[in-house]
């Protein structure tokens, strides 16, 4: 059998920021950000009171009401997020509470694929369902950026990009083998995982960088002290770093790459994409693709103008949203694909 997507969620924050709220914290133009993201605006999780697993929450509900069945028959959670609300436990488990199924004693799993996340998400899934593990798998992707950005000059050409939200959907089994996900395929390259990363704090203790000094870690002869130091907090190191142009440039590669492995493994051609959602990292990034593969506007669906990247979220949002204004039909042929950090990438056809 075939898993299939049974309903869709999704929830942004009501706090919408505009490329022009970030001229007050940071040296930046609405045209600089549009010019280079496409990007105009992007929603703000309220501090104190929202989260990752709260956002992630509220999109559950609507996925597990799209389905038709109650949060009781979930019987597993795939939870893709780079911005859990602890370093552990994962938000997984978090969520599951937030539900109030604890009761229930399912299982569930945290995916750390940031931009590629839910396509992993969605790849565990299928296989647990494939394999009649499961019957209904929460999958959810969730981000709170807001909580760790860099707002200013010196941090805008990350901080410009991000914003938060959540996605989600229900996957259950699908018996005609013409239905549902036909194929997923994931890759990963880490000769350039620190091109686009959060180092600290981490545990790496300066081994994978040549200027370690920089981290300001105690004598040796002193255990531990190598998840935060006072350096990292005096030198900012505790914000995200992307090398862009790199990035930018293997993802042009990537996408088009595990987009096309797709349509191979199921003999099917560019044509034959109703509905092409990529993971919204970059508008320009989206519009090359497109143009590479001839794709006309109402073949791609894109919101990043509106939401900004939410990494793992995107992908789940852009679907739910695309379901919402009737976009997708049943029948449709959905292309899902993603690349990020790590770098990793990949892809999901899906007969809708």
């Amino acid at each position: 059998m075939n898993s299939k997507i049974a309903g869709t969620g999704y929830y942004v924050p009501k706090n919408i920021v505009t490329n022009s709220d970030l001229m007050q914290y940071m040296d930046t133009t609405d045209e600089w950000i549009q010019e280079r993201t496409g990007i105009q605006e992007r929603r703000y999780a309220k501090k104190h009171e929202e989260t990752t697993t709260t956002m992630a929450c509220e999109a559950a509900k609507k996925a597990i009401a799209d389905a038709g069945i109650d949060k009781e028959d979930i019987d597993f959670i795939v939870f893709a997020t780079l911005s859990p609300d602890y370093y552990f436990p994962g938000c997984g488990v978090l969520l599951q509470r937030e539900l109030g199924i604890t009761n229930t004693g399912i299982g569930a799993i945290d995916i750390r694929n940031q931009c590629s996340g839910f396509i992993y998400a969605v790849s565990v899934a299928d296989k647990f369902i494939k394999t009649g593990t499961y019957k209904n798998v929460l999958v959810v992707g969730a981000e709170m950026h807001s909580m760790g950005l860099d707002f200013s000059t010196r941090g805008r050409g990350v901080s410009v990009i991000f914003g938060d939200g959540a996605g989600a959907v229900v996957m259950q089994s699908e018996e005609d083998e013409t239905k549902g996900v036909l194929t997923t395929h994931l890759h990963s390259d880490g000769s350039f995982a620190e091109e686009l990363a959060l180092i600290s704090p981490g545990c790496h203790g300066g081994y994978h960088d040549e200027d370690s000094e920089k981290y300001g870690f105690v004598p040796e002869d002193i255990p531990g002290e190598i998840l935060v130091t006072q350096a990292m907090l005096d030198n900012h190191l505790f914000y995200p770093y992307m090398n862009g142009q790199l990035v930018f440039k293997n993802a042009i590669i990537r996408f088009k790459e595990v987009i096309m492995e797709a349509l191979q493994a199921t003999q099917l051609e560019k044509n034959d994409i109703d509905m092409l959602i990529p993971h919204q990292a970059n508008l320009r990034i989206s519009q090359y693709i497109q143009k590479t593969m001839g794709l006309s506007d109402d073949k791609v669906f894109n919101n990043i103008h509106k939401y900004g990247n939410t990494t793992a979220a995107s992908i789940p949002i852009a679907l739910a949203e695309a379901c919402e204004q009737g976009k997708i039909k049943k029948g449709d042929l959905v292309c899902l694909a993603a690349f990020g950090s790590g770098f990793t990438w990949g892809s999901t056809l899906i007969r809708w």
